[in-house]
């Protein structure tokens, strides 16, 4: 999955391909590098990022789909949202997927429900301006599995089939948070659903390593191949190309592997 950001303030890419040819241009790349999912976001979620409202929101993601639609019109394209309006709106405009950050709630469940679509349900303790202020769990990891495992039996009960898990790297977790999730991965195996991993070029492999985001590729894809190892199916990555050599080599290991 290739992260395609339009914003002007994400961590890594903000400003980078916040119009509309630079944004389609880096689309067309990623495709070319492998990308199986585009995932298309026009709000920051990094920590202590302001939220935009919906219709802004939509209005920097509408002609960005509508773009890569009429250039690439066989790619999947999931929206990183959490707004259930511009969900809907983009899921009627031919989306495929919905990746939602706040694990979601019943307006955002019935949106999905209604279009059948897979939905990436992820764990945040907090609220993107929140979630770095003292994150605290009794056991980060089996804290997560339940609370995902709750999110999972009430989005199900909405009608929602297709849910792909992400335990929220970075998202309301320290450091040490991040490494126990990491560690324990295969935990979320239990909750019998695809996991997703996002730690491309995060501050976990900064803080450890000394380095700045441009810095982190290295780092970044040291970890894929441990998450690939230990259960993730999907990587969320800013490097198509990388990732998607981590990933044959680790088919080629593991010839009988989902991922």
């Amino acid at each position: 999955m290739g992260i395609l950001n339009v914003t002007p303030d994400s961590f890594h890419d903000g400003g980078k391909h916040n119009s509309l040819d630079a944004a389609v241009s880096q689309a067309s790349r990623m495709l070319e590098e492998g990308a199986d999912v585009l995932d298309l976001g026009a709000q920051s979620t990094r920590p202590g990022a302001e939220q935009v409202g919906a219709e802004e929101e939509w209005g920097r993601l509408a002609p960005v789909l509508r773009a890569i639609q009429d250039k690439h019109p066989n790619t999947v394209v999931s929206i990183d949202t959490f707004h259930p309006v511009v969900a809907e709106r983009a899921l009627q405009e031919g989306a495929h997927w919905i990746n939602d950050v706040t694990g979601g709630n019943e307006t955002m469940w019935q949106v999905v429900a209604d279009a059948d679509c897979p939905y990436v349900m992820m764990h945040m303790q907090g609220t993107p301006a929140t979630m770095q202020q003292n994150p605290t769990y009794d056991d980060v990891v089996q804290d997560i599995l339940t609370a995902l495992g709750e999110r999972v039996k009430q989005a199900t009960a909405c009608g929602v089939r297709k849910i792909i898990l992400d335990v929220g790297f970075g998202f309301g977790k320290t450091v040490a948070h991040n490494y126990a999730l990491l560690q324990s991965l295969d935990a979320f195996r239990a909750l019998q659903r695809p996991l997703l991993v996002g730690v491309s070029r995060k501050s976990m492999i900064q803080k450890v390593l000394n380095v700045s985001s441009d810095e982190a590729l290295n780092g970044t894809t040291a970890l894929h191949a441990w998450a690939l190892d230990r259960g993730a199916q999907i990587l969320r990555v800013h490097d198509v190309r990388e990732a998607r050599e981590v990933r044959d080599l680790h088919r080629a290991l593991n010839p009988t592997s989902s991922a």
